[in-house]
């Protein structure tokens, strides 16, 4: 285990450095810069303000300045507000992992339950409405589904308020990012708990007289938790990472508004710190499910 550890968290370090230099080459590729859109700046103000951040440099030696600075726990600052980047990310990240934390767990549970119940009474009416909201919720992307609850429940039924600073509301936002990872793993569960449900022990179970909950929980749902268990850390990261347009759809402060915002305005110490940390924070999930997954069947042998 502790070798696979140290394996999976060296790769993480290379991917990181692959994400980094992909991110910073690609920006600087696009045609323009973060001061071409600032209105009756002078050409001296523009030399001192690209001299300020590197900019009037070759770009692989921008690269490498910003990576000496990456490695002594510098990302810059703005080149719109003029604020240290971690400090921005150390104020939008709570936010957006609020949100998120409670669109995982509606996502969990309740794709868990129905993804149970759907198994349990296959072919049947329950059966058929899980299936089919599923499947609706699969396809229909979270920004369209986020502007659909938006419209009817904020503006037409006005029985949800619109997000402010005053009045947080995250039932809406919550619902947007948790339909489909919900979805998803009512899938999961359901293909999962038929095939446990179709097993020898499981009947063998049955016919030693053991109670249907105890085999339900203690056998069958345990082993069709594996392939959700894989499936929760990618999930993690990606309504973690994956809230942006759902954020600024409903005007949230987090590190997705942010995140847009800062592509829109070309602020490249921004995007290039916002896109580590996200990058950080996926290959931190995924080394996590590993480990997680190994817990869950120990006879899963990580090499």
């Amino acid at each position: 285990m502790a070798k696979y550890i140290v394996k999976r968290v060296f790769l993480a370090i290379v991917t990181i450095l692959i994400v980094c230099a992909i991110t910073f080459f690609a920006m600087n590729a696009i045609p323009g810069g973060p001061f071409d859109g600032e209105k009756a700046i002078s050409d001296e103000v523009r030399a001192v303000l690209e001299q300020r951040f590197n900019l009037d440099k070759p770009v692989p030696q921008q690269f490498v300045l910003y990576m000496k600075n990456l490695l002594h726990g510098d990302m810059g600052i703005s080149t719109k507000t003029g604020r240290d980047i971690s400090t921005i990310i150390g104020e939008s990240f709570p936010i957006s992992a609020r949100l998120g934390g409670m669109a995982i767990i509606v996502a969990l549970v309740l794709g868990l339950v129905f993804g149970s119940l759907a198994a349990l009474t296959r072919n049947k009416l329950p059966d058929r409405l899980i299936i089919f909201f599923s499947t609706l919720f699969t396809s229909l992307p979270s920004f369209v589904f986020a502007t659909l609850l938006l419209l009817v429940f904020c503006v037409k039924l006005k029985w949800v308020p619109v997000w402010s600073a005053d009045k947080q509301n995250y039932v809406l936002p919550v619902i947007a990012l948790a339909a489909y990872p919900m979805a998803y793993i009512t899938r999961l569960t359901k293909t999962s708990m038929l095939d446990a449900l179709g097993q020898d022990y499981v009947r063998t179970a049955r016919a030693k007289g053991v109670a249907q909950w105890k085999v339900i929980f203690k056998h069958t749902l345990r082993n069709a938790l594996i392939p959700v268990v894989t499936y929760v850390g990618p999930m993690t990261a990606s309504i973690l990472t994956g809230s942006l347009v759902v954020e600024k759809i409903f005007s949230i402060g987090g590190l997705g508004s942010k995140f847009v915002d800062c592509i829109t305005n070309r602020d490249y110490p921004q995007i290039m710190g916002t896109t580590i940390f996200l990058a950080v924070l996926m290959v931190t999930m995924n080394l996590l499910t590993d480990i997680v997954y190994k817990i869950v069947d120990p006879r899963v042998k990580l090499d």
